[in-house]
């Protein structure tokens, strides 16, 4: 399937934290989520998460988890974004359009590890650049372009 919706999108003033629910944000070219820690002139810009992930986690591990709490931006539902790789790109809202950079990065001790005891951004999250801005809100359609 290659289209679903923002399930949910996250920012966090810095780096380091747990990340809180917004109802919408604006995207900006190569540079990431106003107001979001992670934005500037690098790679990992923009973080996506399946919610299907989160979902399978808080049954597998006893939890409660929900938005930004693996330290994502933005969950996404219905689609498979295991299909996805360097290079692939995602098309959010109606203009917003993120390249992905990175699938999964390196594990250490973070925030998420500590609190939850799992994470899942090093093995399943999208590091992204945004292409073209925008203004995303919850439950706007994402697709796989």
């Amino acid at each position: 399937m290659n289209r679903g919706k923002i399930k949910a999108i996250s920012i966090s003033e810095k780096r380091g934290q747990l990340k809180t629910e917004v109802q919408e944000a604006v995207l900006l070219p190569n540079h990431g989520i106003v107001g979001d820690g992670h934005a500037g002139n690098w790679g990992r810009q923009v973080t996506c998460l399946d919610w299907a992930s989160v979902d399978r986690a808080n049954r597998e591990h006893d939890l409660n988890a929900g938005p930004g709490d693996f330290a994502e931006n933005i969950l996404i539902e219905g689609l498979d974004l295991s299909a996805l790789s360097q290079g692939s790109r995602l098309k959010l809202g109606r203009t917003a359009i993120l390249e992905v950079t990175q699938v999964g990065k390196e594990d250490h001790p973070s925030i998420v590890t500590k609190t939850f005891g799992v994470s899942l951004l090093p093995s399943e999250g999208l590091f992204c650049r945004v292409i073209e801005g925008g203004t995303i809100r919850k439950g706007d359609p994402a697709e796989i372009l």
